[in-house]
């Protein structure tokens, strides 16, 4: 008898879907990561109604973003390691079930306290659900075209999820209330975990342990830096809490590195690290990260206060980005087993340099469609390149057992290079705020009426027109930072990685792949 050689899991897995089968998958799972992804930005639109329903002062209120950013790539690494040992769809639909409870208990809050610890609890959901979605594909999908266009999908769902948000966002709190913003999650997360049966098969568990402590102190270690930026803005760098946050920062996250050294099933496989192409992958994915974060924040708080536009307005304003970035990640999808992944992450990268830089030039008299429309779409079209680039190249060579943790790494990477960035950009627009503030109070003296001198001295707000100056010159400093952010990403690109004519090999379907 005549032996043939035998599937692999994720083969076998794609056999017995079929097409309508693996196309119901990758529906599944990529409405999960929308989900979970546009809760980052879905609530950017909301805030100023948030802080006066519920009382928040305007420092606390960066926490309703800050809370869920940062428990969600703080574990991710242990969603993703879950994953691996538990069984993929069964921590997958847990993910989901603890993301909707936690929006519905969001929904309901009262004050800012309950506010604030359902999202942290979401962010855990989302932590636990999106490094399972993202190893779902690796072993529901033929490597090849047909898991290439699934990552395609999956990486654009991911970069343009951002602006979905903002858009959900605006047509919800304009049409119903803030509120809505979280209630929405429950009915698209019921039906996730009720097709999820259907549609994805469960995956091979595999044996081993939790790394509590690695998850802690990484967490810990990353709330720490992130607070210190985020105070610096507001109360300089010689601030002792500043300085104190930092140190604590420094010495958890060298705890975290000696417990993974030290442990045996470490919840980050440092010897990830050790090709060349995947470490670059995660040092540009975090720069990026910082960037889109970044593009995000400020255009938003430039569109509604400078430019005036209603939630739903700007919520629409940012729907052009969803559309490029797609259209990024599909020309990418299409041609990488052709060209490979680096010239796209080279060109992705400098063309989001590009778009950024454009908007430095923005000032109070911009418009919309003169000033920000342009290099908006620029970036997205670098970004589509990118994210499915990058997603490829993390999970390349990487074992089976492994998988979770791989994309757990590259969503982490993601999320932390998101908050982490954005807390140096608003460091950034905090210090030059307030150097253009210093310009702008005299000049504002010189011309005020009486009215509006006693109503700075009760507020010490300025008026619209001079407020607008102040912020447009912060934001145009952090758009600055932004382009460096992405400029090193390039670098990274340009001299770290190096593609293999068996990478090609296996983009184009022409080989089994092999462990890492």
């Amino acid at each position: 008898m005549s032996s043939s050689p035998q599937p692999t899991s994720s083969q076998a897995a794609t056999a017995d879907n079929g097409g309508g089968g693996s196309a119901m998958a990758l529906l599944v799972i990529a409405s999960c990561q929308l989900m979970v992804v546009l809760d980052i930005t879905i609530v950017n639109i909301a805030l100023p109604h948030i802080q006066r329903s519920l009382e928040f002062s305007t420092t606390s209120l960066a926490w309703v973003v800050n809370a869920y950013t940062l428990t969600f790539g703080g574990l991710l690494l242990l969603g993703g390691r879950a994953g691996d040992i538990l069984g993929r769809r069964r921590v997958f639909v847990f993910g989901v079930l603890l993301f909707v409870c936690a929006s519905l208990l969001g929904g309901f809050a009262q004050n800012s306290g309950q506010l604030l610890a359902a999202r942290a609890l979401q962010g855990v959901g989302g932590a636990i659900a999106s490094p399972t979605s993202l190893a779902l594909i690796s072993t529901t999908f033929r490597e090849g075209p047909e898991r290439n266009r699934a990552f395609g999908v999956f990486a654009a769902v991911s970069a343009g999820g951002g602006a979905i948000g903002l858009l959900a966002g605006g047509m919800l709190v304009e049409w119903l209330n803030w509120r809505w913003v979280l209630f929405v999650n429950v009915p698209i997360g019921l039906l996730i975990v009720l097709a999820t049966p259907r549609w994805i098969k469960e995956s091979e568990r595999h044996p081993g342990r939790f790394d509590i402590t690695g998850a802690l102190t990484s967490t810990a270690g990353m709330v720490l830096l992130v607070y210190g930026f985020i105070r610096a803005a507001q109360h300089g760098w010689r601030d002792a809490l500043t300085l104190a946050s930092f140190v604590g920062a420094a010495v958890v996250l060298a705890v975290f590195v000696l417990v993974e050294r030290g442990s045996r099933q470490p919840i980050t496989p440092l010897h990830m690290f050790g090709d060349r192409n995947r470490a670059g992958t995660y040092g540009m994915m975090l720069s990026l990260s910082a960037a889109i974060f970044g593009m995000f924040f400020f255009l938003t708080l430039f569109v509604q206060n400078v430019l005036d536009f209603s939630p739903l307005q700007a919520g629409l304003a940012f729907l052009p980005v969803s559309a490029v970035i797609a259209i990024g990640a599909g020309l990418a999808s299409r041609f990488l087993p052709v060209y490979g992944p680096k010239p796209f992450m080279v060109v992705g990268a400098v063309l989001a340099a590009a778009g950024l830089a454009w908007l430095t030039l923005t000032d109070v008299d911009s418009t919309y469609a003169g000033s920000i429309l342009g290099p908006m779409l620029v970036f997205s079209l670098g970004m589509g390149m990118e994210f499915v680039s990058l997603t490829l190249m993390a999970l390349s060579n990487v074992r089976v057992e492994e998988t979770g943790a791989a994309s757990g790494l590259l969503n982490a990477t993601q999320q932390v290079g998101g908050s982490l960035g954005l807390s140096i950009l608003v460091t950034m627009f905090g210090t030059a705020s307030t150097n253009e503030a210093e310009k702008q109070i005299p000049r504002f003296l010189a011309q005020a009426t009486l009215v509006e001198r006693r109503r700075f001295e009760q507020t010490g707000e300025l008026p619209a027109r001079w407020a607008d100056e102040v912020l447009t010159a912060g934001a145009s400093a952090a758009f600055v930072t932004a382009a460096i952010f992405t400029l090193v990403a390039a670098l990274i690109a340009v001299l770290v990685i190096q593609v293999r004519p068996s990478d090609l090999e296996r983009l184009k379907g022409g080989g089994i792949p092999g462990p890492g």
